[in-house]
C-alpha cells in the first residue's frame, strides 16, 4: 500500500492508491483526486473514476510524464489544481511525479519564478 503524504491543508501526494485506501481517502476529509498517470502504465486501479466518484469524491484524469512537465503542461494542472474542491489528493505510478507538481505549484504560488523551481524540482531528482 502507498503511503499518502500531506504536504499542506490543501494537498496530498501518492503513488497508485489502492481500492483500500479509497474509503479512506474519503474519510479523511479529501474531496477531489488527480491522477497523472496514463493509461499505457502498469498496475492502474480499474475504473478508478467509478470508484472514487462513487464515494463523492471529484476526479480528474490529466496523464502526464515526467520528461513532458514543462511551463505549459504545469500551467494546465496548476489550473485544474486550483479549480479543484480541496483538499485534493494528485497521485501517480510512484508520488515522484505528483511530488514535483506540489512543488512546483506551492513554489510558483509563493512567488518563485517557473524555471527556478523547475530547476530546483531537477536537483531533487524529480525531474
Amino acid at each position: 500500500m502507498n503511503t499518502i503524504r500531506k504536504i499542506n491543508n490543501e494537498l496530498a501526494i501518492a503513488g497508485q492508491i489502492t481500492p483500500d485506501q479509497l474509503q479512506q481517502i474519503a474519510d479523511d476529509g479529501y474531496k477531489s483526486v488527480l491522477n497523472l498517470r496514463s493509461l499505457d502504465e502498469k498496475d492502474l486501479l480499474e475504473d478508478e473514476q467509478d470508484k472514487v466518484e462513487f464515494l463523492g469524491l471529484f476526479y480528474v484524469s490529466l496523464p502526464i510524464k515526467s520528461e513532458e512537465i514543462n511551463h505549459q503542461a504545469a500551467l494546465q494542472v496548476f489550473k485544474i489544481i486550483a479549480e479543484l474542491p480541496k483538499p485534493v489528493l494528485i497521485h501517480c505510478d510512484n508520488s515522484i511525479r505528483s511530488a514535483a507538481i506540489v512543488l512546483l505549484y506551492i513554489a510558483t504560488k509563493q512567488g518563485i519564478t517557473f524555471e527556478t523551481a523547475f530547476q530546483q524540482t531537477i536537483k531533487l531528482g524529480l525531474l
